[in-house]
C-alpha cells in the first residue's frame, strides 16, 4: 500500500480535488485501489495510446524538467516489479486453491460412500430388530448428511473464489501487455546508463593508469637512489665489521686471560674458605665430642662415687649391726678401725717418701752413666784392674743392696724418659702396686764378681792359643800361598766381624730363612731356684745350602729395653743390673768355639750355663751372626709357682635317709713346683690376715674373674686420675695378669654391683677386720685333713661325711686358703637331701613346661623305695584337678629296693582357671598342683608338684568382619588385617577354601605366628561382576582350630573402563614431557541382564544407556596433566568408530617432573645466607684491620651466624619464580638431580548424562561408586642438556618489540650426560616472529652451544613459542616470549561516523578530532580516503541504483561534479610521539546539492589500518531543509548535469516534492490499549556565510483538522527555526473507532517552508494496524 500511494497522478496531488478517503466506491476491489491511477498514467505514456490526454502528457513532458520523468520512470518500474509479484502470488494462490477443491471433493466422495454403507446397516439392524444399532446409525447417518452439506458449501466457496482470481490474473495479463512498453523502454535506458558507466570507468581506468605510470617512475627513482645509498652504507658497514671484529678478537683474547686469573684467585679463595670451613667444623666437632666424653666421664665419676659412698654406708651399717649381734661395742669397733686406717695412711704416706728418694737416686745415677758413656764414646777406656772394683761398680752394688733389701720388687716397666721423675700416684695405685717378690740376699757377692768378668771368654785369657792349620793341609798349597788365597780369609773374617752379611746363592737358588736350625727351638729354665746352677745343650745345624760360618752375639736388645712405661727408677735400674748379669753369666759359661766354615747340614753345640739370682721370669734370646744374615735362640727362665685347682666344684649326695652317713672325697692338686699351705674352710668364715700386707696381696683372695674385673677397675680409675696417655706402672701390671685391657664397663652378664662389690671386699680385706663365723651346719663335715703343706707337683684328697638330721635339701658352700698370696681361693659348694621315708619320688617337681587347653600331655613319674618289702602305693589327685590331672594307675605295688613308674596324663579345660582356684595364677598363667602317693602303713604321703604353664590356641582376628565397600570390577581393593597369637606358643596357621575373588598375602596365607606376636595380613578383594557379596575367610592354625573372618562387599560394574588401568612413563628429564594415550570406553548398548554383564551398583538398577560424563579428579601439586579431564562419552561398539567418536575418548596423559618450590627456596636461602656470611666476614676483618679489640666480638657474630640456618632479614623474603636467586637455585639443583620415582593414583569419577546438558555451572550428579582408579608409575631423571645462560632460565623474553623491528637474544646449553648426543630441534611458527638462526646437528659431551633466537614481530601481539631441543635422552624446552608493540591509539570519534550535516552549496564547513598515541613507540601514520584510493575490480561491483538497498555496500557516495574530493582531511601524514595526541580536521566542500554525499576515511598506522572513519554530508541550494519520512529515491544521482531552470518554474516544480511518512501501530492484544505510532520530521536551517534577508526559517502545516479527525496528532504544526538549528515536528497515530484494521489509511497534508525562498511538500501520512498474530 505504501508503493500504490506513490503511484499517485500529480495532477490529483496538485489539485484541491477531495482526498483519496472521500471515495469509496474505488476502493471496492482491493487489488486494484492503487493500480488504477497507474494504469491511467501508463495510458497516456503509452506510445500507442489514442486518448486526448496524451498530447496534454507530451506536452506537460516537454515543458517540465527531466526530473519528474525519472520520478514516473522510476514509478512505472515499481509498478512492474509489483505487478510481477502479485501475478505470482496469484498463481501460487490458484494452485491451493485448486487443491483445496479438489480435497473437498474427496471428502465429499468419501462421505457419500459412508452414507451407502450407512444404509445398508440401518437396513440389516432393522430386519435384525436392532434398535439401538439402528438409533446409533440413524445418528450416525444425520452427522454424515451435515458434513456431506458443509462440504458443498465449502466447495461452493472455494469454486467462486478461485473464479475470481482467474479473473483478476486476466486482468493482471492485460496490464502486463500494457506496460510491455515501459518495459522494453526501461531495458533500454539500463543498456544506454551501463554503456555510460562503461565509458566513464574506462576513461577513469586511463587517467589511473597514467597516475600509476608516474607513481612507478617515481618509485623507480626512489629505488635507484636507495639502492646507490644502500651500496655506499653496505661498504661502510662492511669496513666497520671488520674494524669491530678485530677489536674483538683482540678484546675476547685480553677478557680469556682476565677471566682466568680471575677465576683461578676465585677458585683459590673458595678452596681456601672451604678448608678454612673445614677446619672450623672439624675443632667445633672435635670440642664438641670432647665435652660429650668429659661428661660421661664426670658422669661416670659421679656414679662410682655414690656407688662407693652408698656401699661404704652399707657396709658400716653391716659391720655395726654385727658388733652389736655379737654383743660389742660399735662406737669402740668404730674408733678402732678409724685409728687403723689412720696408721695405715701413714704408712703409706712413708713408703711413698721412700720411693720418692729412691727414684731421685736411680735418675741421678741414670743420669751419670749416660755421661760416662758419651765420655767414653769421645776417649778411648783405659784398662781397668781386674781384681779392683771401681767406683762405679760399688755404686752399682750399692744399689743393688738397697733394692734387694727392700719389702717390694719393682714390676717389668720403665721410665721413658731419665730425667723425669714419675709424678705420685694415686692412694688406690699405691696399695694396687706394692706387691713385690723377696729377693735373695746373698746375691750381691756374686753379682761384684761377675762384674768384672771380660765380655767374651777365651780370647783375652792367658792359656788362649790361636788356631793354627796343621801341615799335613797345608802341603799341598804353594809356599806362602797366592795372594787371593790370603785376602778372601781375612775379607771373610773381617765382614764376619764387622756384622756384614750377604746373600748365598747356590745353583742358582738365594737363600732365605734362618741360617741355622737349633733342637730344642726354646731354651727354657722351669722352675728355678735361686743360686742354683742349670745347663742344658743346644744343637745348632746349618740350614743353608753352602758353607757358613757363625759368630756369638749375646742377649738381643729388648731384653735390657724392653719397657717404655714410667715404672719407677730404682726398679728399672735393678733390673737392668740384673740382666747385664745374667748376659754376662750366660756368655762366660757357654762353650762356644767358634767352629769355623760349616758345610751344609753339619751340626754344632752350645752349652748354655745359668744360674739364677733374682726370683723372677725372664724372657729373651740368645743372638748368633751368620753370614747370611742374624738368627737367635730364643731363652726363657721361669720361676717356681703353685698351680691349684680342685676336681669338682660341686658334690651332690643325692637323697639320703635321716641317720644315714654318706661320704664324698674332693681332690687338692697342685701342678706347679712351689709348694704352700693351705686350710679348708666354710665360706662363711673368714681368716685373720696381716694388716701390714698391701692391698694387691689382699686382692689375690679373689676367684680369677672377681680379680679381672677389679684390675679392669683399677686400669680405668688409673687412667682417668693420670692427665698423660701413658699408663701407669699397676695398670701395666694389671695388664700383664689378666692377659688384656678392658674397657670400664662391666662384662656382659655381671651386674652392675660386681664393682661395689669387688671394691668394698678389697676395703674389708685390706683392713683386716674378723668376723665371727656362723654357726656351723652339722650335716657337712671334713675329714681329719683339713689344712697342711701341699708340696709341688702332688695332691691332696680330703674327706666330706654327709650325716642327714632333718629332712630336706642341704647346701653348704666351702673354701681353701693358702698362705701364699698369688695362689686365689677356691669355692666349692656341697648339696644333698635328707628324706625320713623309704619311698621317695627323684623329681619332686614335674614340669611340663608351656600346655595349651583342650590338649593331651603325657609324662611318666619314678618312684624309688629303699624298703626290703614290697609297698602298696595309691597315687592321688587334688579334688580340685580331678577333670583335668590323671595319675594312672591309681594303685599298684612297689618292690622293694626298686623302682615303680606311673604316668601322668594333663588334658587342660578351658574351666581350669575356676576349678584349679588358688593353684593356678591366672596372671602369669602358671599352675603348680600337688601330687600325693600315699605308702601303706605309712602316715607321711609322698607329695610332688606338677609345674605347668597353660596357654590359650586362640588366634584373634581383627577386626573380627571386613566391610570392603563398594569395588569395581576393573579394581583391586586391599584392606589390613592383623592376626594376634594370644598363645605362648608358636603356631602356623593359613587360609583355606578362598573364593577365587580373594587373595591374601604375604605367602598366600600361610605362616608361622610367634607367641604373643601380631602379624599384618594384606586381604586383596577383586570383584567378577556387580553383586552384593558376603563371604567368610577360614583360617585354621595347626591344631585344627578354625577362626572365621566375616567380609562383605558391593560388586560395581562402572558404566566406563578404562583401556589402561596403569601407565608406565619412560624416564623422563626434568622439565620435560612424556605423554601417554589412554581410552575412556562406553560399551554399555544394552539394559538387557540376560544376555551380558551390564553396568549397575551391586544389585541395584542397571545404568542408563546414553552419554556418560567422567572426570579426572587430580590432586593438587602433582606433576600429571590429563586432557580432557572432563567428557562426555557416547555409548557405541569398541574399535567401530573413529577415535574420540562414539563408543571411546581419547585422553592424553602428560608427565612433566619439576622440582618442588620449597627445595628451590630452600637452596635459594642457603646462596643467600652464604652471602651474606661473606659480606659479613669480609666487614669484619675490615673492622678487625681498623680496631683489633673488636676482633673477638667479629668472631662471636661469625659463629652466631653460622649457626643461624638464616639470617632474620632473608627470612622474612619471599623468593618469586622468576627472581634470580630462584633460577640459580633451580638450575644447581637441576645439575645435581639425581632422578627419583613416583606413584600416582589418580581417581576418575562418572555421571549419568552429558555435560552440555547441566545449568549454567552447576556439576553433574557423580556418583562415588562408579569410580575408576588410574595408577601412574613416574620415573624423574636429571636432564642431559641444561640451559647455562642467564643462571638457567629457561624463559626467553624478549620485552617488547616495535612491529617490524628485530631483537635477537643468545641461550647457552650444555651437555651434561657422558656421551654425545645429536640434536633435533621442534618446527616454530612458519608465518610466527621466532626463528631459530645457527641450529646444529650434534653436541658432544661436556660442551656449550650459543643458540641464537631472533624476534621480528609483524604486528601487535602478545606471543608465545615453545622451542623443543629434542635428543634420544629427553629434550628440553625453551619457552620465547615477546611483545610486539605496535600503533595503539585512541581516536576521539565515538561510533566511527562522522556526520558534518548539512551545507550550502559551494560552501565548505570544517570538523576536527583527535588521534592518540597510547603506545610506548613513535606511530607513523598516513591518511587515506576511499575516493581517492585505487580500487580493485572486486571494488566495482552491479552499480547501486541496479541494487537494492540491502545489498547496497558501497561507502563512497556522491562526488562533486568538478571533480574535486567531497571531504579532504589534514594532516596527511606524520609521525605521532609516544603519549602525544595529534589533531586532525577534516573538511566538507561539496559543488552542488545532494543528501548523499559520504566517503570513509582510512587510518593507516605502520601500514596497517587501525581506525576506519565515515564521513556523511548533505547540501542544498537555500538554507532550509526538512528530514525524516521514507525513503522515495536512490542515494545515486545521474552523472549528468541537471542546468538551473527559472526561479518561478523551480518553485512550481518544489511545490511537488512528496515525503511519505508510514505509521504502524502495533497492537499485540486486543483488550489492552497499545501506545500510539510515532513518527518525526525535522526542520531545519543552514548557517551560511552568504547574505540574506531571512535570518530564520518559518514552517507550517495545514490541514490539522481533518488530520486529527482521522487520528493524527502533530505538534507543532507551525513554527520557525534559527540558522544553524532543527526543530523537530513529532506524529503520532492513534486509529479511530470506525477504522478499519484491514484497509490501511492514507491522507496527505502540505508542509510549506519560507525561508529565502518558499518550499512546498506533500506529505503523505499511511497508517495501518499491525496486530501480533
Amino acid at each position: 500500500m505504501e508503493e500504490d500511494a506513490s503511484l499517485l497522478p500529480e495532477e490529483t496531488l496538485s489539485d484541491g480535488a477531495p482526498l483519496v478517503e472521500d471515495e469509496p466506491d474505488e476502493l471496492e476491489e482491493p487489488e486494484f485501489v492503487g493500480e488504477s491511477p497507474s494504469m491511467e498514467a501508463a495510458g497516456r505514456a503509452g506510445p500507442g495510446s489514442s486518448s486526448p490526454g496524451k498530447g496534454q502528457g507530451a506536452g506537460r513532458r516537454r515543458r517540465r524538467p527531466a526530473a519528474p520523468d525519472r520520478v514516473r520512470a522510476a514509478q512505472w518500474r515499481q509498478d512492474l516489479s509489483r505487478l510481477d509479484k502479485l501475478q505470482e502470488e496469484k498463481v501460487l494462490f490458484i494452485q491451493r486453491t485448486r487443491g483445496e477443491l479438489r480435497a473437498s471433493r474427496q471428502r465429499m466422495d468419501l462421505v457419500a460412500k459412508q452414507q451407502e454403507s450407512v444404509a445398508a446397516e440401518v437396513a440389516a439392524e432393522r430386519e435384525a430388530n436392532n434398535m439401538a444399532a439402528v438409533g446409533r446409525l440413524e445418528a450416525a447417518s444425520r452427522r454424515l448428511r451435515l458434513e456431506l452439506e458443509k462440504e458443498r458449501d465449502l466447495q461452493s466457496r472455494v469454486t467462486a473464489v478461485l473464479q475470481e482470481s482467474e479473473r483478476a490474473m486476466w486482468h493482471m495479463e492485460i496490464r502486463e501487455g500494457q506496460l510491455e512498453g515501459v518495459r522494453k523502454s526501461a531495458q533500454e535506458e539500463a543498456v544506454a546508463a551501463e554503456r555510460f558507466l562503461q565509458k566513464r570507468a574506462a576513461e577513469q581506468l586511463r587517467k589511473e593508469a597514467e597516475a600509476a605510470g608516474k607513481v612507478e617512475r617515481n618509485r623507480l627513482l626512489r629505488v635507484r637512489k636507495s639502492t646507490h645509498l644502500q651500496k655506499e652504507l653496505g661498504l661502510r658497514h662492511q669496513k666497520l665489521m671488520e674494524d669491530a671484529q678485530r677489536s674483538r678478537r683482540q678484546a675476547v683474547r685480553f677478557l680469556k686471560a682476565s677471566l682466568g686469573r680471575v677465576r683461578e684467585r676465585e677458585w683459590k679463595a673458595e678452596l681456601e674458605s672451604r678448608q678454612h670451613m673445614q677446619r672450623r667444623m672439624d675443632a667445633v666437632l672435635a670440642l664438641k665430642n670432647s665435652i660429650t666424653a668429659n661428661r660421661e666421664t664426670l658422669r661416670k665419676f659421679q656414679a662410682w662415687g655414690q656407688a662407693r659412698a652408698e656401699l661404704a654406708e652399707q657396709r658400716a651399717q653391716a659391720e655395726k649391726e654385727a658388733v652389736l649381734a655379737q654383743g660389742g661395742d660399735a662406737f669402740r669397733h668404730l674408733c678402732h678401725q678409724r685409728r687403723q686406717q689412720e696408721l695405715e695412711a701413714q704408712n703409706h704416706a712413708f713408703e711413698e717418701q721412700q720411693k720418692l728418694r729412691k727414684h731421685e737416686i736411680v735418675s741421678r745415677i741414670l743420669k751419670e752413666e749416660a755421661e760416662e758413656e758419651s765420655r767414653k764414646k769421645q776417649r778411648p777406656v783405659p784398662p781397668r784392674a781386674v781384681g779392683r772394683p771401681s767406683l762405679r761398680d760399688k755404686t752399682w752394688g750399692y744399689v743393688a743392696d738397697l733394692c734387694e733389701g727392700s719389702s717390694a720388687v719393682e714390676p717389668p716397666c720403665y721410665l721413658q724418659d731419665n730425667s723425669l721423675t714419675a709424678p705420685r700416684p694415686s692412694p688406690l695405685v699405691q696399695a694396687i702396686s706394692s706387691e713385690s717378690v723377696q729377693g735373695d740376699q746373698g746375691s750381691s757377692g756374686w753379682e761384684a764378681e761377675t762384674l768384672a768378668m771380660p765380655e767374651i771368654p777365651g780370647l783375652w785369657t792367658e792359656g788362649y792359643e790361636p788356631y793354627q792349620v796343621p801341615k799335613e793341609d797345608a802341603d799341598w798349597k804353594p809356599v806362602g800361598g797366592t795372594k787371593m788365597d790370603k785376602d778372601i780369609p781375612e775379607r771373610t773374617a773381617q765382614r764376619l766381624r764387622s756384622g756384614v752379611t750377604h746373600r748365598q746363592v747356590a745353583s742358582g737358588r738365594e737363600f732365605k730363612g734362618h741360617p741355622f736350625n737349633s733342637k730344642p727351638k726354646l731354651i727354657h729354665f722351669k722352675d728355678f731356684d735361686v743360686g742354683k746352677v742349670y745347663k742344658k745343650k743346644v744343637t745348632l745345624i746349618n740350614a743353608t745350602y753352602t758353607v757358613t760360618r757363625c759368630k756369638l752375639l749375646g742377649v738381643e736388645e729388648p731384653l735390657r729395653t724392653s719397657s717404655t712405661s714410667t715404672s719407677p727408677a730404682p726398679l728399672r735400674v735393678a733390673f737392668l743390673v740384673r740382666a747385664v748379669l745374667l748376659f754376662l753369666f750366660l756368655v762366660s759359661a757357654v762353650s762356644f768355639d767358634p767352629p769355623g766354615p760349616m758345610s751344609a747340614g753339619m751340626s754344632c753345640e752350645v752349652l748354655v750355663t745359668f744360674k739364677p739370682m733374682i726370683n723372677k721370669d725372664l724372657e729373651g734370646s740368645v743372638s748368633f751372626l751368620a753370614q747370611t744374615g742374624r738368627f737367635s735362640v730364643p731363652l726363657k727362665c721361669s720361676t717356681k709357682k703353685c698351680s691349684l685347682s680342685l676336681d669338682k666344684e660341686v658334690i651332690d649326695f643325692g637323697s639320703h635317709g635321716v641317720g644315714e652317713t654318706a661320704s664324698r672325697t674332693i681332690t687338692l692338686t697342685n701342678a706347679g713346683g712351689l709348694g704352700t699351705r693351705f686350710k679348708f674352710l666354710l665360706a662363711s668364715e673368714s681368716c685373720e690376715v696381716d694388716g701390714s700386707q698391701s692391698a694387691m696381696k689382699i686382692s689375690s683372695l679373689f676367684t680369677y674373674d672377681d680379680k679381672t674385673f677389679y684390675d679392669k677397675i683399677i686400669s680405668s680409675f688409673s687412667e682417668q686420675q693420670m692427665e698423660g696417655n701413658e699408663s701407669s706402672p699397676t695398670d701395666v701390671a694389671s695388664q700383664k695378669e689378666s692377659g688384656k685391657l678392658d674397657n670400664v664397663e662391666p662384662e656382659e652378664g655381671r651386674p652392675a654391683e660386681s664393682v661395689g662389690v669387688a671394691m668394698t671386699t678389697a676395703v674389708a680385706m685390706t683392713t683386716a677386720m674378723t668376723l665371727p663365723p656362723n654357726e656351723e651346719h652339722t650335716e657337712f663335715s671334713l675329714g681329719e685333713i683339713t689344712e697342711g703343706e701341699i708340696g709341688p707337683f702332688s695332691s691332696i684328697k680330703v674327706p666330706i661325711t654327709f650325716t642327714p638330721m632333718v629332712p630336706g635339701m642341704v647346701h653348704t658352700r666351702f673354701k681353701v686358703t693358702f698362705r701364699n698370696q698369688q695362689c686365689p681361693t677356691l669355692y666349692f659348694n656341697v648339696v644333698g637331701v635328707a628324706v625320713d621315708v623309704p619311698v621317695w619320688v627323684p623329681k619332686a617337681s614335674v614340669d611340663l613346661k608351656i600346655c595349651m587347653y583342650d590338649r593331651l600331655y603325657q609324662d611318666s613319674v619314678l618312684v624309688h623305695t629303699r624298703s626290703k618289702a614290697a609297698l602298696r602305693l595309691k597315687f592321688e589327685v587334688c579334688k580340685e584337678l580331678r577333670g583335668h590331672v590323671e595319675l594312672l594307675p591309681e594303685t599298684g605295688y612297689i618292690q622293694a629296693l626298686s623302682s615303680y613308674s606311673v604316668q601322668l596324663k594333663f588334658l587342660p579345660r578351658q574351666s581350669l582357671p575356676e576349678d584349679a582356684g588358688k593353684y593356678f595364677d591366672k596372671e602369669t598363667r602358671v599352675l603348680e598342683a600337688p601330687m600325693t602317693i600315699r605308702v601303706a602303713d605309712q602316715i607321711k604321703p609322698v607329695e610332688f608338684t606338677l609345674h605347668a604353664i597353660v596357654t590359650t590356641s586362640d588366634l584373634e582376628l581383627s577386626p573380627s568382619g571386613v566391610d570392603f565397600g563398594y569395588c569395581s570390577i576393573y579394581e583391586a581393593v586391599r584392606t589390613q588385617v592383623s592376626l594376634c597369637n594370644h598363645s605362648l606358643l608358636p603356631q602356623e596357621f593359613g587360609f583355606i577354601g578362598l573364593p577365587k575373588f580373594v587373595d591374601i598375602q604375604p605367602n598366600d596365607g600361610f605362616g608361622t605366628i610367634l607367641p604373643l606376636e601380631a602379624l599384618q595380613l594384606d586381604v586383596i578383594f577383586q570383584p567378577t561382576k556387580a553383586k552384593e557379596y558376603n563371604f567368610e575367610l577360614v583360617c585354621k592354625s595347626e591344631i585344627n582350630r578354625c577362626f572365621k573372618l566375616t567380609c562383605r562387599a558391593v560388586g560395581v560394574h562402572p558404566p566406563l573402563e578404562l583401556s589402561h588401568y596403569q601407565i608406565r612413563f619412560a624416564a623422563t628429564s626434568l622439565y620435560d614431557t612424556s605423554v601417554a594415550t589412554l581410552y575412556v570406553v562406553n560399551s554399555h548398548l544394552s539394559t538387557n541382564s540376560l544376555t551380558h554383564a551390564v553396568p549397575r551398583v551391586g544389585s541395584g538398577d542397571a545404568s542408563p544407556v546414553g552419554p556418560t560424563s567422567f572426570e579426572f579428579l587430580l590432586p593438587p601439586d602433582l606433576p600429571i596433566t590429563i586432557s580432557p579431564s572432563v567428557g562426555t562419552v557416547l555409548p557405541g561398539k569398541v574399535g567401530v568408530g573413529p577415535v574420540g567418536g562414539l563408543g571411546r575418548c581419547l585422553v592424553q596423559v602428560a608427565f612433566r617432573p619439576e622440582l618442588p618450590s620449597k627445595l628451590i627456596h630452600q637452596e635459594a636461602f642457603q646462596a643467600l645466607t652464604k652471602e651474606a656470611e661473606v659480606k659479613s666476614s669480609g666487614k669484619d676483618t675490615a673492622t678487625q684491620r681498623k680496631d683489633p679489640r673488636r676482633q673477638s666480638l667479629s668472631t662471636l657474630r661469625l659463629q652466631n651466624q653460622a649457626s643461624t640456618s638464616q639470617p632474620p632479614d632473608l627470612q622474612k623474603q619471599d623468593l618469586k619464580s622468576s627472581s634470580q636467586e630462584h633460577q640459580a637455585a633451580r638450575a644447581t639443583l637441576t645439575r645435581s638431580f639425581q632422578g627419583k620415582f613416583d606413584k600416582f593414583v589418580v581417581p576418575c569419577v562418572i555421571a549419568s548424562g552429558d555435560t552440555k546438558d547441566r545449568k549454567g555451572t552447576e556439576p553433574l550428579s557423580f556418583s562415588p561408586h562408579n569410580t575408576l582408579y588410574l595408577e601412574l608409575w613416574c620415573p624423574a631423571v636429571a636432564p642431559s642438556i641444561v640451559v647455562t645462560s642467564d643462571r638457567g632460565r629457561t624463559v626467553s623474553n624478549f620485552g617488547d618489540v616495535a612491529v617490524g623491528h628485530r631483537s635477537i637474544k643468545k641461550v647457552s646449553i650444555q651437555n651434561i650426560s657422558a656421551e654425545d648426543l645429536d640434536v633435533k630441534y621442534s618446527v616454530l611458527n612458519p608465518n610466527g616472529p621466532f626463528v631459530l638462526m645457527n641450529p646444529i646437528s650434534k653436541l658432544p659431551s661436556g660442551e656449550t652451544h650459543v643458540l641464537e633466537l631472533s624476534f621480528s614481530p609483524n604486528e601487535s601481539i602478545l606471543a608465545q613459542e615453545t622451542l623443543d631441543i629434542i635428543t634420544r635422552r629427553g629434550s628440553l624446552s625453551l619457552t620465547l616470549t615477546g611483545t610486539g608493540v605496535a600503533s595503539m591509539t585512541t581516536c576521539s570519534i565515538e561510533g566511527d561516523v562522522l556526520n558534518m550535516g548539512y551545507v550550502i552549496a559551494r560552501e565548505s564547513v570544517s570538523s576536527g578530532f583527535k588521534l592518540q598515541n597510547n603506545s610506548a613507540l613513535p606511530i607513523k601514520f598516513s591518511m587515506q580516503l576511499d575516493s581517492l584510493s585505487p580500487r580493485s575490480e572486486k571494488q566495482h561491483p552491479l552499480p547501486r541504483f541496479l541494487a537494492s538497498r540491502t545489498q547496497r555496500t558501497e561507502v563512497v557516495g556522491t562526488q562533486n561534479h568538478s571533480g574535486q574530493s567531497v571531504f579532504s582531511v589534514v594532516p596527511i601524514e606524520g609521525i605521532m610521539d609516544p603519549g602525544r595526541e595529534q589533531d586532525f580536521t577534516v573538511t566538507f566542500s561539496p559543488d552542488h546539492e545532494s543528501r548523499y554525499f559520504s566517503d570513509r576515511l582510512q587510518i593507516v598506522l605502520e601500514k596497517k589500518i587501525s581506525h576506519q572513519i565515515f564521513l556523511k554530508g548533505a547540501a542544498r541550494e537555500h538554507m532550509m531543509f526538512v528530514e525524516g519520512g521514507d525513503p522515495l529515491d536512490v542515494p545515486v544521482e545521474s552523472l549528468t548535469v541537471i542546468p538551473t531552470s527559472d526561479p518561478e518554474r523551480r518553485e512550481e516544480a518544489e511545490e511537488l516534492k512528496p515525503i511519505l511518512v508510514t505509521l504502524d501501530y502495533v497492537q499485540l492484544d486486543a483488550d489492552t490499549p497499545a501506545p500510539p505510532a510515532t513518527r518525526e520530521l525535522r526542520v531545519g536551517c543552514i548557517r551560511t556565510t552568504q547574505l540574506s534577508p531571512k535570518k530564520t526559517v518559518e514552517f507550517s502545516l495545514d490541514s490539522i483538522a481533518s488530520l486529527q479527525h482521522k487520528g493524527f496528532t502533530i505538534e507543532p504544526s507551525k513554527g520557525y527555526v534559527e540558522r544553524g538549528q532543527t526543530k523537530t515536528i513529532s506524529i503520532s497515530w492513534v486509529p479511530p473507532i470506525d477504522f478499519d484494521p484491514d484497509h490501511p489509511l492514507m491522507v496527505s497534508a502540505v508542509l510549506q517552508l519560507r525561508g529565502d525562498v518558499k518550499e512546498t511538500y506533500k506529505v503523505v501520512f499511511v497508517a495501518q494496524v499491525v496486530t501480533g498474530t
